[in-house]
């Protein structure tokens, strides 16, 4: 079994600001990594974290440093991808030294697991919130679905293809998902599309392919679907998703995981308890 740890936009600020006047964004990002390498022992064969866009508010080279700093004390590797907050230029220099980063173009990438791949591919269009994967990311993905042959995929991307029904995200989302979801419908294995932007947990199937967004670390956007309602923040608690191949059913899992740390754990069948615990 082999498998990784989805974290999404954990939008990082400078020292002393909230992001939108509201959110302290770099908490909640340190308690995912200490809640990750807390968990870590319990969970078999977990080899990366992937974080898909919007690593910081306003992609300035100060809040890139920050967001490192935190990042650098998780117990894995990690790979990132922009978001529609981030800056190219800026995030590339930041890990110019790892050697997933490209050089020059899109900030794409491979990332081989036991039993399946994840494509990372790059949406980020400068000055804009909505996202589009450009040619040579088409390309990119084409030239690697090849390769694959029928090897489970998950293709990973900041902005989703799916509809949450919250107007302002919708409006927002990958304008040209549709070229992406012919792509992943045509491949002759088992397809996948994670993705972030959206700040909540979200499930579809989109043709033959399972589509899922991943909780932000800090705060969600509002579920109000009302035509007229504004894009708003609420300040529930973040998640992060853990994704791993189970050889025996050769499917891929996902887990939602919650951030923080609870009581427990605690056995359900006790031998001094008069009265044991039924299992939820």
């Amino acid at each position: 079994m082999s498998g990784f740890i989805q974290l999404t936009d954990t939008h990082i600020v400078a020292e002393g600001q909230l992001a939108y006047g509201r959110s302290e964004t770099a908490g909640p990002l340190r308690q995912a990594i200490a809640t990750l390498n807390d968990q870590l022992p319990a969970i078999t064969e977990v080899e990366c974290v992937i974080v898909t866009g919007d690593l910081t508010d306003h992609g300035s080279e100060q809040e890139y440093k920050r967001f490192r700093c935190i990042m650098d004390v998780l117990a894995l590797p990690y790979l990132v991808l922009p978001g529609n907050h981030d800056h190219r230029e800026r995030l590339r220099a930041t890990f110019a030294d790892c050697a997933w980063m490209p050089r020059h173009g899109p900030i794409q990438w491979r990332r081989d697991f036991s039993g399946f791949c994840v494509i990372g591919l790059d949406t980020l269009v400068e000055g804009e919130h909505y996202g589009m994967i450009d040619a040579d990311g088409l390309a990119f993905l084409d030239n690697n679905l090849a390769e694959l042959g029928k090897t489970p995929v998950i293709v990973a991307t900041h902005h989703p293809w799916l509809h949450s029904g919250i107007q302002a995200m919708d409006d927002n989302n990958l304008r040209n998902g549709q070229q992406l979801m012919e792509r992943l419908e045509a491949y002759p294995g088992p397809a996948r599309m994670i993705s972030g932007h959206v700040h909540r947990a979200l499930t579809t199937q989109i043709g033959n392919v399972l589509c899922q967004v991943s909780p932000s670390t800090c705060h969600a956007v509002h579920l109000d679907q009302r035509a007229d309602s504004a894009n708003s923040l609420v300040m529930e608690p973040g998640a992060m998703t853990l994704y791993q191949f189970r050889k025996s059913q050769q499917t891929i899992v996902s887990n939602q995981m919650a951030i923080s740390q609870f009581e427990g754990p605690w056995p359900f069948e006790q031998e001094d308890a008069r009265v044991i615990a039924t299992p939820a």
